[in-house]
């Protein structure tokens, strides 16, 4: 017997997997007429420990601006917050995966996040936060794969960049700095040595 979803909670953060997972998440929602949990996650400059260093007025502000992300997110997911639909957003102060687990915490909960598109680096320091709730979430989770728009964009930063060096003409730089042409070198001239008579 399939369970009744009584909550959806996505994970946004404005890259197009997690535009693509937005999506998603409506539409799911709303067939299931389910509350949507938009979540979006945010740390401090140098993550949660560094950000103690700072002034409480950088924290609001930091949280303001992700909660502008949000917005931005359903703007350019959707055109706007859909309608009709129940949507609890929720802007957290934490490590994404930590702050998605710790949310979807409910019976009948459904957590939908899209395909991380992190570099190595950034996923061996920060973790990745699919790969995070699938291993601790108490709920189901579905990861959403990218839109063919996504996949075109993600193989186009993989193309080799030729950077074109234009070649410079010496005689375009001021006279000062024009290279002085080398000393040329010539080989000796040998020359028979004289005898002792005079002769050669």
């Amino acid at each position: 017997m399939s369970r009744q979803v009584a909550r959806v909670i996505v994970g946004v953060h404005g890259t197009p997997g997690s535009l693509q997972a937005l999506r998603f998440a409506v539409d799911h929602a709303r067939a299931a007429q389910a509350t949507l949990i938009p979540v979006i996650a945010w740390e401090p400059p140098g993550g949660d420990s560094a950000g103690r260093c700072y002034p409480p007025f950088l924290t609001d502000e930091w949280a303001q601006a992700a909660e502008q992300r949000l917005l931005t997110a359903f703007d350019a997911a959707l055109g706007g917050p859909p309608e009709n639909l129940p949507i609890e957003p929720r802007v957290v102060r934490g490590r994404p995966g930590r702050v998605l687990v710790a949310t979807a915490d409910q019976d009948g909960d459904l957590l939908v996040l899209g395909r991380s598109r992190r570099g190595r680096l950034h996923r061996a320091y920060y973790g990745s936060p699919p790969q995070h709730c699938l291993a601790h979430a108490p709920c189901a989770v579905l990861i959403v794969p990218p839109s063919e728009l996504a996949r075109d964009l993600a193989r186009s930063r993989t193309w080799p960049i030729h950077r074109h060096r234009p070649t410079l003409d010496p005689a375009d730089l001021p006279g000062e700095h024009r290279p002085h042409p080398a000393p040329v070198q010539r080989a000796p001239r040998l020359r028979p040595r004289p005898n002792h008579d005079g002769t050669t």
